[in-house]
């Protein structure tokens, strides 16, 4: 046997089959797999590729991944758009100090179309500014401020306009007014989703009225677009609803459509407060929530010309003793050149920062609602037998500092309970508060949990939001309610969990879920604790009255049969056995333990 293996040359190509009737010939040498591919394709080369790669627009990549943006079916996309527009009509009025009064109508134009109408008193939209911000994917001014605000990316409004023109093919009309003595601009205009631009059809000046009123200032946006509109768990109307909750400084009008058997109605949400939220200021960024990449960038971008300038006026908490502690771990120089400092200088400096001491981020720049305000809200749009709520103290994730808030409204829909009388006595009562099953569910369901993140309601991923993770993983057995093992606790009951923070970390950019960081979670987790502790106090002692109800029951259902027996027994006449068992009352009225 040879000692070559099969490895050791190629293999021997089979003949060619010969043609009938012809002559055999020498077969062709097969063409190497890597000119034609394993299916015979032509090969396309570098050159040909490279002749078909551009860039693309970000209106564009939405425009095919609308999804992302929360406008994945007929039924969400009309939330997410009347969301938008009344999240960024609450920031207008809050930064101009306005006490918001919004309104909002939905409009069905077709069989599934619908015309979403938001009108605010807020201070309006300069005309140069009108097509960019309605008009443009990413333009906005609350990207690059550390402060606490609905809207983040610039995104929303635009992209609702953007999905009402890809669906009816119809523009947006925006009318807006900054002041009394300026003039109303009406644009109707449209997205130019290749090269992310507005393009304004056209403008004018017009007269704007409201109940036959001339409007001083506001914005009202209308699209039109495909839609589904319909009552529930996640809809617009449980989203108004529970702004109101969370924003008790608003007023809200809202025009509901007919729905089935429910018709047509005008609803308004009255103002529990005329006090605004404290207004919050603009921090700089924490330098333990900076990572060497930004870093890098900002000791290149920066026009201080000495590093602890840099330190001292590009980031919060830092003073001469950081900057001293700093600079001598890192090994630099407090007059160095901040854009003469190389990449592994830079890493030094990074690594310095993290090992430093220093102080938490300002809370100025967030804006919590408070505890007072939270039994506010609960107690106007939620009727329940017990409130309680709780506000923690501001922690920091990232360098970014964010405060939790817990309220929880719980009671029987409908039910009867007990009270403790002025006169000691334990009575039944009916439950004169029919709560809202659309937010407090009945014994044997699982409870509501309401997610709101800068005051805005989160209203889909609740499984996959760190709140509802962080509901399920309390102990709710050690407060008086059944829990099934990994799933939310059972009982009429809802949590209402709210985020406050400069930026809050969604899992993606439709804002529907909070990313589960480990500081955050601590923080749900305590002020859950927190409010079941008080919980559990109000359940243990309605179970005390509801035993000793009980018990008095018992025992005054049996005392007319006692006086029986002992008539029977002592001979008693009918007066002397209704005086006995009127003393034995009397006895047991006065054996009550207060």
């Amino acid at each position: 046997m040879s000692g070559k293996t099969l490895f050791d040359e190629p293999a021997e190509t089979e003949p060619a089959a010969k043609p009938a009737g012809k002559k055999s010939a020498a077969a062709p040498l097969a063409a190497p797999a890597a000119a034609t591919g394993d299916a015979g394709r032509k090969r396309v080369s570098a050159q040909d590729m490279a002749t078909r790669q551009r860039d693309i627009s970000v209106s564009e990549f939405f425009t095919k991944n609308r999804h992302l943006l929360g406008f994945d079916s007929p039924l969400k996309a009309l939330l997410t758009a009347v969301k938008e527009a009344v999240d960024n009509s609450l920031d207008a009025c809050e930064e101009a100090g306005i006490l918001p009064e919004i309104t909002v109508e939905l409009a069905q134009t077709g069989e599934n179309r619908w015309r979403m109408i938001v009108e605010d008193n807020g201070p309006g939209i300069v005309e140069a500014q009108i097509g960019k911000v309605f008009g443009k994917l990413l333009y906005g001014s609350k990207f690059h401020k550390l402060s606490q605000s609905r809207g983040q990316q610039g995104i929303g409004i635009s992209a609702a306009g953007m999905y009402g023109q890809l669906t009816t093919g119809k523009p947006m009309r925006i009318v807006s007014r900054t002041g009394k003595k300026a003039d109303a601009h009406e644009f109707v205009l449209s997205m130019n989703t290749a090269e992310n631009r507005p393009d304004i059809h056209s403008k004018e000046v017009i007269a704007w009225e409201r109940d036959g009123k001339p409007v001083d200032h506001g914005t009202r946006v209308e699209i039109e677009m495909e839609a589904k509109y319909q009552k529930g768990q996640r809809s617009v109307d449980m989203y108004l609803k529970l702004s109101a909750i969370a924003n008790p400084h608003l007023e809200l009008h809202y025009k509901a459509p007919a729905s089935g058997d429910a018709p047509a109605e005008n609803v308004t949400y009255a103002r529990a407060t005329k006090h605004l939220p404290p207004a919050v200021e603009e921090i700089k960024p924490h330098p333990h929530g900076v990572e060497l990449g930004r870093l890098i960038m900002m000791l290149k971008d920066t026009t201080c010309r000495s590093l602890s300038g840099f330190l001292q006026e590009e980031f919060s908490r830092v003073g001469p003793k950081v900057v001293e502690e700093i600079c001598k771990t890192s090994k630099l120089s407090e007059k160095a050149y901040p854009t003469r400092i190389a990449r592994e200088e830079a890493a030094a400096l990074h690594d310095a920062i993290q090992k430093t001491k220093i102080s938490a981020p300002s809370t100025a720049c967030i804006s919590p609602i408070g505890e007072e305000l939270v039994l506010s809200g609960l107690k106007k749009e939620i009727e329940a037998d017990f409130y309680v709520a709780t506000t923690r103290p501001p922690a920091v994730y990232r360098g970014n500092p964010f405060q939790i808030e817990v309220g929880i409204a719980y009671g029987k829909p409908g039910g009867v309970g007990l009270e403790l009388t002025d006169t000691g006595r334990i009575e039944k009562r009916k439950d004169t508060k029919a709560l809202s099953e659309e937010l407090v569910g009945a014994a044997d369901e699982p409870i509501r949990v309401l997610r709101f993140a800068n005051r805005v309601p989160l209203l889909h991923q609740q499984a996959a939001c760190a709140v509802t993770k962080a509901v399920i993983a309390t102990n709710w057995k050690a407060y008086g309610l059944q829990q099934p093992k990994g799933a939310l606790p059972l009982g009429p009951m809802a949590v209402f969990v709210h985020i406050a923070s400069v930026w809050v970390p969604f899992t993606s950019e439709s804002k529907e879920a909070i990313a589960s960081y480990p500081e955050i979670q601590k923080e749900l987790r305590l002020a859950l604790m927190e409010c079941g502790r008080k919980l559990g106090m109000y359940i243990r002692k309605g179970k005390r009255l509801k035993a000793e109800y009980d018990k008095r029951n018992y025992i005054e259902m049996y005392i007319p049969h006692i006086g029986i027996a002992l008539q029977e027994i002592l001979d008693l006449s009918d007066p002397e056995r209704d005086k006995t068992v009127g003393t034995l009352e009397g006895v047991l009225h006065k054996s009550r333990k207060f």
